[in-house]
């Protein structure tokens, strides 16, 4: 038992050593660590500026007739217009993602009875229906997804009418290629 013991230590042992060396051959000093730092802030910066470029805000109010989630022809003819030229320009094999925002008003009857129980599936559906309309213009299916995040991300103050039509939105994003 004593020798299997002290073979099993060994080996241990003879692990370790090289272990431990890497670990502190791989040690980088503070200066080194700060400008890696720094270069990764910058990094980050320069994605948050060209993922700021290739998105587009609509307003949903614009888009979509009140409590509604179907496209208003005006919205279509917007998104004609305005969006789907720079979708089809994005470089190939680009990804694009429409999300949909609403405001915090609760569902009325209306939309409940057309099954739509709170304003995640409102953001939702409004989001698959811009989807569906782009694809319906050329856009590539494999190409477009959509999501909904209902009230949980205002870009302003739901207490008044002018913040709840900020927070009414649709954003479309293109992600590059992938």
């Amino acid at each position: 038992m004593t020798k299997k013991t002290s073979m099993t230590e060994r080996t241990a042992f003879a692990a370790a050593v090289p272990l431990a060396t890497l670990l502190l051959s791989a040690c980088v000093s503070q200066q080194q660590y700060d400008a890696v730092l720094a270069e990764n802030n910058n990094l980050k910066s320069q994605i948050a500026a060209a993922q700021a470029q290739s998105s587009f805000v609509e307003a949903g109010d614009l888009l979509f007739p009140e409590g509604g989630y179907r496209l208003s022809p005006a919205g279509q003819a917007e998104l004609a217009r305005n969006v789907v030229p720079k979708l089809k320009s994005a470089p190939p094999n680009s990804k694009f993602v429409v999300y949909g925002y609403t405001d915090n008003l609760p569902i009325g009857p209306a939309l409940q009875q057309q099954g739509i129980p709170d304003n995640l599936v409102l953001s939702t559906r409004r989001a698959a229906d811009v989807a569906s309309f782009l694809i319906s213009q050329g856009i590539p299916a494999s190409s477009i997804s959509a999501k909904g995040f209902g009230d949980t991300q205002p870009v302003a103050s739901n207490d008044t009418p002018e913040g709840r039509a900020k927070n009414r939105r649709i954003v479309i994003t293109i992600q590059g290629p992938s």
